[in-house]
């Protein structure tokens, strides 16, 4: 079969595609072949050797693939030949692995698919789980207050999904952008406000939508200075959920600036799915709400950028640029 390796950490140019024999399922296991493979940051992280649950290598990246049960091992009885279903890879021992035209995982590994829900929009789910996490962990401040909540980098598939389950919830989501483009994509997908960050100033533009009342949730995943002023923004009893830093820690001590801000009594939560690899009912949970989600129409994803599996190179060229909007997927 064809896969992807990484062997060397580097560049989207260690991205090697290899001839691997065709994966063989032994008791209670089945094999899934990939219709549709997910492409997301995480897979950046294994391929430059960085990621904290990186596998040894040489390593196969990829954190979600769905496509159709081809093969059963002994003793399984869950699983019939044809089922349609979706493998994450935070359901397997070792991270990574979907990079490939079939994979082996255990029976209790893949979530059942509705006909409802494309192979393509599938993939996409594991982001819809995270935004749920999110949420949740989040929570809502004082009923008293507006409930508005600022979602950083408003075009990435992360926050599309935020901005989605935020306003089921209720939420008025106001998005940032750097670029006017992305700014308008977030725009036609749901978010209420978007600040284009290239083009005026996130203060002044989040006092007047929130008429001078603050944020009462920040989600962030840039860090940096995008963090603080997040972290400034927000109302009394207001929490920031910091998920990421692709820009790097804050340059600023920050929490000094909590200090600053005392009368607000403000909180910061750090937060990863990571949190859940002990916790089973709870990450299955979350993920099973995602896919009774999409399937009953609640939310939805834009339609994905769609490339060859041999064209993986150029996925990681554009995750590396900032050139994404939405989800990037591959076909084998």
């Amino acid at each position: 079969m064809k896969a992807i390796q990484v062997h060397v950490p580097g560049g989207p140019e260690n991205l090697l595609e290899v001839t691997l024999p065709e994966p063989v399922v032994g008791r209670g296991q089945v094999r899934v072949k990939a219709s549709t493979i997910g492409v997301g940051r995480p897979d950046v992280l294994l391929r430059k050797g960085t990621y904290k649950w990186m596998p040894p290598l040489p390593a196969i990246p990829g954190a979600e693939l769905a496509g159709v049960v081809d093969a059963l091992g002994e003793g399984v009885t869950s699983w019939q030949v044809g089922d349609r279903v979706l493998v994450s890879a935070r359901e397997l021992p070792q991270r990574g692995g979907c990079y490939a035209e079939a994979i082996v995982v255990p029976e209790d590994a893949p979530y059942r698919l509705p006909d409802t829900v494309s192979f393509d929009d599938a993939v996409s789910l594991p982001n819809l789980q995270l935004a749920l996490a999110l949420l949740q962990i989040g929570g809502p401040t004082t009923a008293s207050q507006a409930p508005y909540v600022l979602i950083t980098g408003a075009s990435g598939g992360v926050a599309g999904m935020l901005c989605q389950v935020a306003k089921l919830q209720g939420f008025v989501t106001i998005g940032t952008s750097r670029s006017r483009d992305k700014a308008e994509f977030a725009l036609a997908h749901g978010f209420d406000h978007v600040i284009c960050t290239d083009e005026e100033t996130s203060k002044d533009r989040l006092e007047h939508i929130t008429h001078g009342k603050g944020l009462n949730l920040v989600f962030d995943h840039l860090g940096g200075q995008s963090l603080i002023n997040g972290l400034k923004s927000l109302a009394p009893f207001g929490t920031l959920v910091s998920y990421n830093i692709v820009q790097g820690p804050p340059a600023e001590d920050t929490f000094q600036v909590m200090r600053q801000l005392l009368e607000k009594s403000l909180a910061i939560r750090c937060f990863s799915m990571h949190t859940f690899d002990a916790d089973r009912d709870t990450r299955r949970g979350l993920m099973n709400e995602a896919i009774a989600l999409l399937a009953q129409r609640h939310v939805s994803f834009s339609p994905p950028q769609i490339f060859r599996l041999s064209e993986v190179q150029k996925t990681h060229v554009l995750l590396d640029q900032g050139l994404v909007s939405g989800k990037l997927v591959m076909h084998p």
